[in-house]
């Protein structure tokens, strides 16, 4: 029998030796906290509704999906537009599989060797690797201050200088949980398209927020600007990979140029369609989930935990000594949380009330041990 062939034996790219996969931990513990997902399930009416669509659409499934998800695109614009206040048009939406498909696509048209895109760090983990999987340079701007804020005139300066092709902006911003307001961003959208280059603004826990989408600044920056968007989150639906993009038509034109064909199941269109037919009912989940997170920030502050303040369905807080031992006194507890690679920070999702329960009961403990 052969040895064993190890990753460092295969022709890999340069640029891709010595990293690591992106990839929470997957644990199965009674209080599974650490990826940001829904806690509540589906509702029976959608179960209802979706079972009946598969049935109906299993008999096609020799043929291939509709090309460019028309009909999908027009209910995520009718959404938006509900969502927002922002009229949206099917024109204005693209789709594909989780907004990590959305984010490579636009790497793949926008990046590449040669060019190079700015983030604000830390933000969600996956930016630099699409960076790297696209050839793309990734320049890392390190957020300030206690809340992990941008520092917009540092961000202008950097912008001026480094000229980048693309900006991202996550807002609210993962895993810290804090927005970038609309003054910030158009002060960061003027310097990147005097620079020549466009801004991704990444949304994907809009919905938790009580600030406005960056969608109401794409008629104003309509060659600059794209706000990426998810199903993931708050639409109970990660499991549905569905995430999406709104931006001026000539954006989604670029993206088929790099999309793969029949990129998107006629399953994975039928299931997002019957979600967002379902919306109302399903973001009924977000209210409750923004009343737990504020418990449960109160919950830490009592105990004497430094949190940093969050519009999005997790809280980052400071733990006292190493974060990964921290970590691991969590696990010990039954509780998974997530440690992101930030020094002395731990980031938990908000769940079920006696999940977050669990989590409160065992961070009073664990503070009580270590302090």
């Amino acid at each position: 029998m052969t040895e064993q062939t190890t990753l460092s034996d295969l022709p890999l790219r340069p640029e891709l030796r010595g990293r690591s996969a992106y990839g929470a931990p997957q644990l199965t513990v009674t209080n599974q906290l650490n990826t940001n997902e829904n806690p509540y399930p589906p509702s029976d009416g959608l179960v209802e509704d979706l079972v009946a669509e598969v049935a109906r659409l299993a008999t096609t499934l020799n043929r291939y999906p509709e090309r460019d998800s028309v009909d999908l695109r027009g209910e995520l614009a009718s959404y938006v537009t509900r969502q927002t206040g922002v009229p949206v048009g099917v024109d204005n939406v693209w789709a594909a599989n989780g907004s990590n498909e959305v984010l490579q696509q636009l790497l793949q048209a926008f990046g590449g060797p040669g060019r190079s895109v700015l983030g604000f760090t830390p933000s969600y983990s996956m930016h630099p690797i699409l960076a790297a999987g696209t050839q793309t340079a990734f320049i890392d701007v390190p957020r300030t201050g206690e809340d992990f804020g941008i520092d917009v005139d540092a961000a202008v300066q950097t912008i001026g200088e480094e000229t980048p092709d693309i900006v991202f902006v996550t807002t609210p911003n993962n895993p810290t949980g804090g927005v970038t307001g609309v003054a910030d961003l158009r002060r960061i959208l003027d310097a990147t398209r005097a620079a020549g280059g466009i801004v991704i603004v990444d949304e994907a826990y809009a919905e938790f927020s009580a600030e406005s989408s960056a969608t109401a600044l794409i008629a104003e920056y309509p060659t600059s600007l794209v706000v990426s968007r998810t199903m993931s989150k708050a639409f109970d639906f990660a499991g549905g990979r569905l995430g999406y993009f709104v931006a001026d038509p000539a954006f989604i034109e670029a993206v088929m140029l790099v999309r793969l064909p029949y990129h998107l199941s006629t399953l994975s269109q039928a299931a997002a369609t019957i979600a967002l037919r379902h919306s109302d009912e399903t973001l009924a989940t977000v209210d409750a989930l923004r009343g737990e997170r504020d418990r449960v920030v109160a919950g830490l502050v009592e105990l004497g935990y430094g949190v940093v303040p969050s519009e999005s369905n997790f809280i980052f807080f400071a733990v006292p000594g190493d974060a990964h031992r921290m970590w691991q006194h969590f696990l010990d507890r039954d509780v998974l949380i997530r440690d992101v690679g930030v020094p002395g920070h731990l980031r938990m999702t908000v769940g079920l009330p006696q999940e977050n329960d669990a989590f409160l009961a065992a961070a009073a403990t664990i503070i009580g041990e270590h302090t």
